[in-house]
Formats: C-alpha cells, sequence, structure tokens
C-alpha cells in the first residue's frame, strides 16, 4: 500500500522512514514537491499533526501520516512546546532553537524535560489513527554529540546511561524516542485497520 510521509521536513522524514520500514511493509513515498508547506496553526501538537496529514490527504488521496513533536521543558513552563521548531523565531535553524534553550535554562536547576510526538495516519478511506510517544530526560548545560537533529545535542533521555540523542546511533536513538515510539504503535494500528 502507498504511504505519503507528510513532513517536509528531510531529516524528520529520514527517521520516520526507517522506524515505519522495520515496523509494516507500506511503500513509503516523501512528500509531493508540488504539495505547498501546512502552516502550523494549531494550538496542540494533535491539531499540528492533524493539519499536515489531512492536507496530503487530500493532495493525493493516499495513505498519509503525519507527526508533531515537541520538547517540553519544565523550568520553562513547558516551553517550547508546540513552537519547538520555532523557538527562536519563524525562520530559525537548529543551531538557532539550541541557543535559545540554553540561554533560558541558564541558572535553572531543574532541568527536567521531555519530548512527545503525535503521529497520526489518515486511511484511505478517510479514517484517523493516532498514536503518541514521550520520552523523558534532561536538558544539559551543553551541546555533546554530533548525530541527530533539533534539540538532540541537549537532550539526554533518562534511559541513555547518560548520552545525548546526538550521541547515539539512529537506531539506538529510534528504540527509546518519542518518535519511535509513536511510529511503531502508529504502524500496529494500521496494519490492525487495514487487515
Amino acid at each position: 500500500m502507498r504511504c505519503v510521509v507528510a513532513t517536509a521536513n528531510p531529516d524528520k522524514a529520514a527517521e520516520i522512514v526507517a522506524i515505519m520500514g522495520e515496523a509494516i511493509d507500506l511503500h513509503l513515498l516523501a512528500r509531493p514537491l508540488g504539495v505547498p508547506d501546512v502552516e502550523e496553526t494549531g494550538e496542540t501538537l494533535l491539531e499540528n499533526a492533524r493539519l499536515k496529514a489531512w492536507a496530503l490527504f487530500e493532495a493525493t488521496g493516499d495513505l498519509t501520516i503525519a507527526d508533531d513533536t515537541g520538547l517540553l521543558v519544565d523550568a520553562l513552563n513547558g516551553a517550547p512546546g508546540v513552537r519547538s521548531a520555532r523557538f527562536a523565531g519563524e525562520n530559525a535553524s537548529y543551531q538557532d532553537n539550541v541557543a535559545r534553550l540554553l540561554k533560558d535554562m541558564t541558572g535553572k536547576r531543574n532541568r527536567e524535560a521531555r519530548f512527545e510526538t503525535v503521529a497520526i495516519a489518515i486511511l484511505p478511506g478517510g479514517q484517523e489513527v493516532i498514536a503518541t510517544g514521550t520520552v523523558y530526560g534532561v536538558i544539559t548545560t551543553s551541546e555533546r554529540g554530533d548525530r541527530g537533529f533539533g534539540y538532540d545535542p541537549v537532550f539526554e533521555p533518562l534511559e541513555s546511561d547518560g548520552l545525548t540523542f546526538a550521541q547515539m546511533t539512529a537506531v539506538e536513538k529510534s528504540e527509546i524516542s518519542h518518535r519511535g515510539r509513536a511510529f511503531r504503535e502508529l504502524a500496529a494500528l494500521i496494519a490492525q485497520a487495514v487487515s
């Protein structure tokens, strides 16, 4: 079955394809170039994931998967949250967002945080299937590692033996990551729905 990956972020798309490719037999397709970026106007991760999924489903008619992910930092009252990709501004780079986070965390004793992913599939008949994934950890005081993307160099999962996501291989990261958990669950729900 054909399945369109809705994200326009190539790093995220590669991660999703790797996770889904191991979990379910789908012919995963990149987001069509002619489909414009979806404005993420939702106030929750689910709302943004849904906006992206439906836009691509309506454009292609194929099974579509999308997600939205947020980093929620306790000392920042849950920020950056739904604005994680735009924390340092609308066109912020990964480095801009990490620098802003580390600056905002200066002097904070409580460094607890969590990543949350909401993944959604729109099946060919228009049925929605939704899964979530969460990983708890802490924000480091400096960047460590050069793998991954986004906030990976400053997020140390509690299950990681002291490594940040950016110090792990892609396989190690996906085993415990929010996105890995969400998309493995989504794959199982899709398989159940189409069987």
